[in-house]
């Protein structure tokens, strides 16, 4: 249903525009308390065999709403009844801002993929606490991706990743500092040893000063070398935070079906969906096998069927997360993925 009759309508209108209208809807229909256990009951699949304990925390299944799709909280809601076992809200900065000039997301049809350049467009983190003050559905496990300001140099980077962090300790049940978006300039320096380390290891400090300090990850980007995956994996042991979160978007454009004119009209940007399947996958595989199979990962880039779901999970990630492959695929994904994890339990 979803390919035959949502999609081709959704796809008439600009992605952006797209997936407002497509959030819209599923907010103003998921609101009627019956619609909404309809949903559940179609979409969730219920069985303890799911159940994964990571990061000290419970997750009902293993399949997760990447960070992107609901910035500012406004939708996790209505989309827990889609069956996901985690939702991933942000990235959040301090301050809200508007982001990248529109248009900043593109549809790739050819290649099941989007580029995005948004810009960490968010309406900032108290906004974000203000909604996740009225509660959240029972079960839901809730994770925060925090970021920087683009008008915040990185000697100041800092600053803003422990106003996030601190902000909203008490609402959510773990972190991810994101330092890999390709769309804020200079972000993706912050991946270097020293300035990752000197990052990472303030947050923990701010972390283990409560009573009960909470999972903190870091997501990576799919272009690291072999030896920036070392120092990352020397880095998680140093600053003993809790995992990784592989990948981000890639900024390669090699082996795409799309017509290379209309990637160059497209311009910088984040590549995200099917394209970055295989090497998000090598990129989890090198640190799971590097790490003796002892880091932490949740798996996402380019999940698209059940099938991609299990490689990921067979690569070492003990967790997934999907998000463009959605907009190509419709909600039924999650419930497939979850059959087929069980039916290879």
């Amino acid at each position: 249903m979803y390919k035959i009759l949502i999609k081709p309508f959704f796809f008439l209108f600009p992605p952006e525009k797209a997936h407002h209208l497509t959030l819209f809807l599923l907010k103003l229909v998921l609101s009627i308390p019956l619609v909404n256990l309809l949903f559940k009951s179609f979409y969730a699949v219920n069985d303890k065999k799911l159940e994964r304990s990571v990061f000290g925390l419970t997750f009902p299944n293993p399949v997760g709403l990447a960070a992107g799709f609901d910035k500012d909280g406004k939708h996790f809601r209505a989309m827990s009844a889609l069956g996901f076992g985690f939702i991933e809200l942000g990235t959040v900065t301090p301050k809200g801002q508007v982001g990248n000039p529109q248009p900043r997301l593109f549809r790739l049809p050819a290649d099941n993929g989007l580029i995005n350049r948004m810009g960490f467009n968010n309406e900032g983190v108290d906004a974000l606490v203000e909604r996740l003050k009225r509660g959240k559905p029972r079960n839901l496990i809730i994770g925060g991706n925090i970021g920087k300001n683009k008008v915040t140099p990185n000697e100041k980077a800092v600053d803003d990743y422990a106003i996030s962090f601190e902000k909203l300790f008490p609402y959510v049940d773990y972190f991810v500092v994101n330092v890999s978006s390709p769309n804020t300039p200079n972000l993706r320096a912050l991946q270097d040893k020293e300035p990752l380390t000197k990052l990472l290891s303030h947050l923990q400090h701010l972390n283990n000063q409560k009573p009960n300090p909470k999972p903190v990850l870091l997501k990576i980007a799919p272009d690291l070398t072999d030896g920036q995956l070392d120092d990352i994996i020397e880095i998680v042991k140093n600053t003993n935070i809790a995992g990784i979160i592989a990948t981000n978007t890639t900024i390669a454009r090699t082996g795409l079906k799309t017509d290379e004119k209309n990637i160059e009209k497209i311009g910088a940007g984040g590549l995200s969906g099917a394209p970055v399947k295989e090497r998000s996958t090598e990129v989890i595989r090198y640190l799971h096998n590097a790490s003796n199979g002892k880091l932490k990962i949740i798996g996402v880039g380019g999940i698209g069927s059940p099938e991609d779901a299990i490689e990921k999970l067979n690569a070492g990630a003990s967790l997934i997360q999907v998000y463009s492959c959605l907009v190509y695929e419709g909600p039924s994904l999650i419930k497939r993925i979850n059959q087929r994890i069980l039916k290879n339990s």
